[in-house]
């Protein structure tokens, strides 16, 4: 398979032609501050041939061709590229072509780009009949593309016109017109820009009509729009209700077009008209999967259903249902049969409310429960008890989106309930009620929510559990993520996230003071953090580590101390701690994303992050570092993704482990974890 594979996707370059095999353009003419050579490049039809995962050339992507009358209109490109910049006199001096093989090529473009023509000065006219604040506002809007003293941009020059109408039309002046001129003089390098507004007269909205709703319902949408006949006239009110009709994920497309023809009107009202396009309405989803890792080896399924009007009212309703064995006790440390299968199963109901008060609010409810082994050692005993837990859970809250911006309040109740898949119930389990609310904020500024390129991603949860329930507590957890574009196939994405839990009705056993507690109270320390503690580690985390595998450590067995000692020595080879849980989180990666092709990419990671069972204590000394590959395949739900995790020998903790951590189980006598997930890691 790996040959057809091979034989089918290389590529050769033809007889007497010549593959590309890299592109410099150099600035010759010692402008300290001139225009970037890397974006003049991506101008360039002349291109390097792309390599297949960064590596080789010629497999899967074909090679670029060097072509002599491509490289001379690329470098009248970059002349005009240049001139735009406000370099005027600007020579591509020389195109070079090195041969570096018999049938490879280097093409070097030699740029002078001559003395920049700078802003020397710039005024607006026709902001004198408006109030003081929107002069002020309109002129900040103009200037801030063009600095005086900095090469005159035409892109900029453009831009600010546009920024200094948008302005006024934000403000109500719907049909603000704004004339740009620049005198440029080519003998002393300066340029002089001129604006002329005319503002015209201040308009309010009219009527809005929708078109395109079918049996959709009117209200709902012109809840979300908000836009009501008789107030002023905003460009920015109007994008802001195109943003919030599409979040309603009932429509494929939203264009809200102002009748601005024929100049401002009698009656100072601009009709708009609304032009929607449905999406899809109902989805049947079904998929399967394989866990196979340190901790367990497990085959699932899951069906789920969406209807995005469900009984009317643009009511979001989902369900998913999970189900699968784990085939106990086979995982990739332990190659045996499976000798016990243990069922899990997960269902978990979704519905949303939009317009719940006549705007852009929405309320949610989503009700769901869950049963699965509790499968936390990497190296059980072979009679080991194998607990579970039977969870039932709800959220009740209300969300909405403002622009970029994402806001949701919550109130959340969980009941655990333990018994045993092996074995005898450990007595000192019992069950678990936790309540808390919740605030959660995004601030999403990606240019794609699936695939990011560029732009970041901030988000902060925090909660208060103690309305009822048993835990009482305040967690926190922050966390940025960041896309950089490298190329247009290359992406540095970076994330880092803190976790912050303040309990304060337990903790106490992993905090260091277990010899203070009874063996129940213990016991019941560890339930809350095992639900309520930090941990790190797999899919979406360390991919160097299994699940939950960077965490302190404790033995948390429900034993006399004779029988203690017998199973340390015995059946857990020196040690039967399991992770417990912390109290402070720092997780951080960096990863390079490349697109090879179609639904193919790769990507190259490093990761590292720490869990302290001390409050409000970051140890970087701690690094637990692991760096890998991964792969991933592009599907409607999101790219399937495969990560190989290598923990560097030497960079897990400076000094050694501490007495509260566990070296984490070998994959093949190799510090490795597998990770399979779907979606990016971050």
């Amino acid at each position: 398979m790996v040959a057809l594979f091979f034989g089918t996707g290389c590529h050769t370059v033809p007889e007497g032609r010549s593959a590309v095999y890299g592109i410099e353009v150099r600035d010759v003419g010692g402008a300290p501050d001139g225009p970037d050579m890397a974006e003049l490049e991506e101008k360039m039809a002349t291109a390097p041939s792309d390599k297949f995962v960064g590596l080789f050339r010629g497999v899967v992507y074909e090679y670029s061709l060097y072509e002599p009358s491509v490289l001379q209109r690329d470098m009248a490109r970059i002349e005009a590229a240049c001139r735009a910049r406000g370099y005027y006199e600007a020579h591509a001096r020389a195109g070079r072509v090195h041969q570096t093989a018999k049938n490879h090529v280097r093409v070097e473009i030699l740029v002078d780009p001559g003395p920049p023509t700078l802003v020397a000065s710039a005024d607006v006219r026709g902001l004198e009949g408006l109030d003081e604040a929107l002069r002020a506002r309109a002129y900040a809007a103009a200037m801030a593309r063009l600095p005086k003293g900095k090469a005159f941009d035409e892109a900029a020059f453009d831009g600010a016109k546009k920024d200094l109408e948008r302005s006024l039309t934000d403000e109500g002046y719907a049909f603000a017109k704004v004339t740009a001129n620049a005198d440029v003089d080519l003998v002393s390098h300066r340029a002089f820009v001129h604006y002329a507004v005319e503002p015209k007269t201040k308009q309010k909205l009219g009527t809005v009509s929708l078109h395109g709703l079918g049996a959709l319902p009117e209200n709902r949408v012109r809840s979300a729009l908000s836009l009501r006949e008789g107030v002023a006239y905003s460009t920015k009110e109007l994008e802001e209700a195109r943003q919030a009709v599409l979040d309603l994920g009932v429509f494929a497309s939203v264009e809200i077009i102002p009748d601005l023809a024929g100049g401002p009107k009698a009656d100072e009202r601009v009709n708009v008209k609304v032009e929607l396009e449905q999406a899809k309405l109902k989805t049947f989803r079904v998929g399967a999967g394989i866990e196979f890792d340190v901790l367990k080896t497990a085959v699932t399924g899951m069906v789920g259903w969406e209807h995005r009007n469900f009984l009317g009212g643009l009511r979001v309703f989902r369900v998913d249902l999970g189900a699968g064995i784990v085939l106990y006790p086979l995982r990739v440390n332990n190659f045996v049969a499976p000798e016990r299968p243990l069922p899990e199963a997960k269902l978990q109901f979704d519905m949303r409310q939009p317009g719940i008060f006549g705007g852009r609010t929405g309320a949610f409810v989503r009700p769901g429960a869950d049963v699965a082994p509790v499968l936390l050692d990497p190296n059980p005993p072979a009679d080991a008890t194998v607990q579970g837990y039977g969870e039932l859970r709800n959220t009740i809250g209300l969300d909405r989106s403002f622009k970029r911006f994402f806001g949701a309040i919550s109130h959340n109740l969980q009941m655990a309930y333990p018994f045993a898949y092996l074995g005898p119930k450990t007595d000192s389990l019992s069950t678990v009620l936790i309540s808390y609310p919740e605030l959660v904020g995004q601030l999403d500024l990606r240019d794609d929510r699936v695939r990011p390129h560029k732009g970041a991603f901030l988000s902060s949860g925090v909660q208060f559990a103690g309305l009822g329930g048993d835990a009482r507590d305040i967690k926190l957890q922050p966390e940025a993520r960041g896309y950089i574009p490298l190329g247009k196939r290359v992406t540095l994405a970076g994330r880092l996230s803190v976790g912050l839990l303040f309990p304060f009705n337990y903790g106490e056993a992993v905090y260091g003071n277990a010899a203070s507690l009874s063996q129940k109270d213990r016991t019941f320390d560890y339930q809350l953090m095992y639900f309520r503690g930090f941990f790190s580690g797999g899919p979406s985390s360390n991919r160097g580590y299994p699940l939950r595998g960077v965490s302190p450590y404790a033995d948390i067995g429900d034993l006399t101390p004779e029988q203690k000692a017998a199973r340390l020595a015995i059946a857990c080879d020196g040690d039967c701690r399991t992770p417990t849980g912390g109290f402070t989180l720092w997780e951080a990666s960096l990863e390079v994303r490349v697109d090879i092709t179609g639904p193919l990419s790769a990507a190259a990671f490093c990761d590292a992050s720490d869990v302290s069972g001390k409050r409000f204590d970051f140890r970087l000394a701690h690094l637990h570092l692991s760096c890998g590959l991964g792969a991933r395949y592009q599907t409607p739900v999101g790219p399937i993704r495969l990560d190989l995790g290598y923990r560097i020998p030497g960079l897990q903790v400076v000094g050694g482990l501490t007495p509260d951590e566990r070296e984490p189980a070998k994959f093949l006598g190799i510090p490795l974890a597998v990770a399979l997930g779907v979606g990016e890691a971050f």
